[in-house]
């Protein structure tokens, strides 16, 4: 605050703010020459930092290039085995959908084979039952034909041996047709 204070104090006890222009005194020859001096004799250090500063800006553009073209070589080639991966895989899918179609199609046949076993096995023993179920009817019916014979024989016959003698003949007659 005291420095503030100076400045007022200064500029009210002079005639006020005015431009000097005697060169010697105001110092600009002084400052001309300064430069002069500086850029002569700093013109080969200034000159050489330039040069190392433009040579590693140069350096690290060229090193970024470099990188920049590796990185797309490296794109490029993982694109192109992204896409041999994609032909992979669809050469995978259509080798599985095409077992697949094996796998079905022998499943296929191997259930029409058992199911033509079973058939057969089914209708053989439909056969057998038929022709077991065949015999018995035919039995029953030789029974019932014997028993009615031997009612209308007894019927018709009343003496006993005239009757038994038909009877065993009609029976050995029929029994060539059992057999």
């Amino acid at each position: 605050m005291e420095n503030f204070n100076q400045i007022f104090i200064l500029l009210a006890e002079t005639d006020g703010i005015g431009l000097n222009l005697d060169i010697l005194e105001t110092g600009v020859l002084n400052i001309l020459a300064l430069l002069v001096i500086l850029i002569y004799t700093g013109r080969d250090f200034l000159g050489s930092l330039l040069e190392e500063r433009k040579t590693t800006i140069v350096k690290g553009v060229q090193d970024a290039e470099d990188r920049l073209n590796e990185a797309e070589r490296r794109l490029r080639e993982a694109r192109k085995q992204l896409n041999q991966a994609h032909v992979v895989i669809s050469e995978i899918q259509q080798e599985t959908i095409s077992t697949k179609k094996v796998l079905l199609q022998s499943d296929a046949y191997q259930a029409k084979k058992d199911l033509k076993v079973r058939f057969e096995r089914a209708l053989a023993t439909f056969r057998s039952k038929e022709r077991q179920i065949f015999l018995e009817i035919k039995q029953e019916i030789i029974l019932l034909v014997l028993k009615r014979t031997v009612i209308r024989a007894q019927q018709t016959f009343s003496p006993k041996d005239r009757a038994a003698a038909l009877i065993k003949d009609t029976i050995n007659k029929l029994e060539g047709d059992l057999l």
